[in-house]
Formats: C-alpha cells, structure tokens, sequence
C-alpha cells in the first residue's frame, strides 16, 4: 500500500511533516522555528522516511498547506511540494485553492493572506 505526504509551513511556528496511510497517521514531525525551514524541509522528510523504511517511490500523492501563514513560510512549502511532485510523478494538492495544470503536470498556487511586506521599510523604534 502506498503513502502519502503531507506538508505544512504555515500552521504553527514551525514545521510539520506528516505521513499517513490512507487516513492512518503512520510518523509525524514538528520542529519548532521561523528560520532555516527551507534548508531542513527535504533533509526532514527523507530522515521521516528512512526512518519508517520508505523510500520515494512508495509515496503516490503529496499534500500541503497552500494558504494563511507568512509570506516566505507559505511559499518555502508550496514550492517543495511541486517540486517533489514534479520529480516523482505525483498528484499535488492543496488544503484550499485551485489546482493548476501546466504543461501536463499539476501545480498548486498559494494564497495569500495579504500583500507580501518583504520591501517595507521597518521602522526601528
């Protein structure tokens, strides 16, 4: 039987990842941290999946969460799950949002809470 992926960025301050079994939860993570997400994402999920005897081939769909959260979170997340997705030949999806097709492969698109504030000046009190 296969697996699934699921990813999440944006729900708390830090990081999930979760992989389930139909709807049995089979191994979850969280580390705690609003920095470095992007660099330990993939090292997490490969450590989840070794450590359950699972490789990459026995994953048929990845999930994640695609809105609410910062910028950068939400986006760190959206991006790894269509690249894996990509790579592996696998469905995407998203907790909310519309599903994309480009060039014969599905994408998802995050959606934002607001507009991004990364070229507002902070103003230092």
């Amino acid at each position: 039987m296969k697996y699934q992926l699921f990813i999440d960025t944006v729900s708390q301050t830090g990081v999930t990842v979760v992989i389930k079994q139909a709807d049995k939860l089979i191994t979850e993570r969280f580390w705690a941290g609003d920095r470095q997400q992007a660099e330990q994402l993939l090292p997490s999920i490969l450590e989840l999946l070794t450590e359950q005897q699972l490789g990459w081939s026995d994953l048929e769909a990845i999930q994640v969460a695609n809105q609410a959260g910062s910028f950068t979170s939400l986006r760190i997340g959206v991006v790894t799950a269509n690249a894996l997705a990509y790579a592996l030949d696998l469905p995407v999806t998203g907790t909310g949002g519309q599903l994309l097709k480009s060039d014969g492969y599905q994408i998802i698109e995050p959606e934002y809470s607001g507009q991004p504030n990364i070229t507002i000046k902070k103003i230092v009190k």
